[in-house]
């Protein structure tokens, strides 16, 4: 009988994790990425629980998520006033906050974390949240360049954990890189797919490479302007312009770099450089890290290849 209801709870068990829909979402990061997510789940009906380490963060988190609805009102709803702001309110209604994860979490079906870019520290918070969280829950990170693998492991369900990288700002880019480590599940990696899916996202499927796709070709691309500027082969501005009207690029790469962030683009490069210091793509940029060493990180400090006013 014993061994009956083992098998039985097994079995129950697996369907549970074989059959999740994804309805109960706790994002842990309420910076503008964590913020811009949440704003797409609520949106698409899920019930969504914001956390982070401050009452004030949070307070402006769902601040920004505010003004962002307004910006869609705006065009969305620019002669009924009284409609738009029904839709504002219907959003905001699946939003709440939070400073404790762990509460949070038992009541999510997913865990997505979107926060700084140190593996100690999603390490650390995705430990602490297995130890609470429901057999069923999946966790993913947002991460643009660490490991999925490195980032799971210290969980005891490699199975049910994932990437989910979206692109800044979130409510208007579509793609989503859904991405599986190797002992992600398939019935895991089918549940990211399909939430993205829900979220109105174009979902491109990934394996646990540096990068993933996105970043893996695009930071390349972008330190090589770079190191053919310090070459003297170009202006900066010559190669934005070259790569704008040449390859219809909307922005050229010094422009995008600044857009990015060049402490972002030189975190990812020095990454990458650390796991494989003979490749020449990885090797250090001193004009990049020159600027960084500055602070002249690109728009958000007012400089960075070009200066903002």
């Amino acid at each position: 009988m014993a061994f009956f209801t083992r098998q039985l709870c097994r079995h129950f068990s697996s369907s549970a994790v074989r059959n999740v829909v994804i309805k109960n979402v706790t994002i842990i990061g309420g910076g503008q990425m964590g913020a811009g997510i949440a704003q797409v789940a609520a949106a698409t009906g899920h019930s969504v629980t914001l956390v982070d380490t401050s009452d004030d963060i949070l307070k402006t988190a769902v601040k920004g998520i505010e003004g962002s609805l307004k910006r869609v009102v705006k065009k969305k709803f620019a002669d009924k006033p009284e409609a738009g702001e029904e839709f504002i309110q219907k959003i905001l209604q699946n939003v709440s906050t939070s400073t404790d994860s762990g509460s949070a979490a038992q009541r999510s079906d997913l865990v997505l974390e979107a926060i700084v870019e140190n593996l100690k520290i999603k390490q650390d918070i995705f430990h602490q949240l297995d130890k609470v969280a429901p057999e069923h829950t999946i966790f993913a990170s947002n991460t643009s360049s660490l490991p999925i693998t490195d980032i799971a492991s210290t969980t005891s369900r490699l199975d049910r954990f994932g990437g989910l990288h979206f692109f800044n700002p979130v409510p208007m880019m579509k793609l989503v890189e859904v991405v599986a480590t190797s002992a992600t599940s398939k019935e895991t990696f089918d549940s990211l797919l399909n939430f993205s899916k829900v979220l109105g996202k174009t979902p491109v499927s990934c394996k646990d490479t540096p990068g993933f796709i996105v970043n893996r070709l695009l930071v390349p691309y972008l330190v090589e302007a770079v190191r053919l500027h310090e070459r003297g082969h170009g202006s900066k501005e010559d190669v934005d312009i070259a790569m704008k009207l040449g390859a219809g690029h909307p922005m050229g790469p010094f422009e995008l770099a600044d857009y990015v962030g060049l402490d972002t683009i030189k975190f990812i490069i020095d990454g990458w450089s650390a796991k494989d210091p003979s490749n020449p793509l990885f090797a250090p940029i001193e004009m990049l890290n020159k600027l960084v060493a500055e602070g002249k990180l690109g728009k958000k400090t007012g400089e960075g290849f070009y200066k903002y006013k």
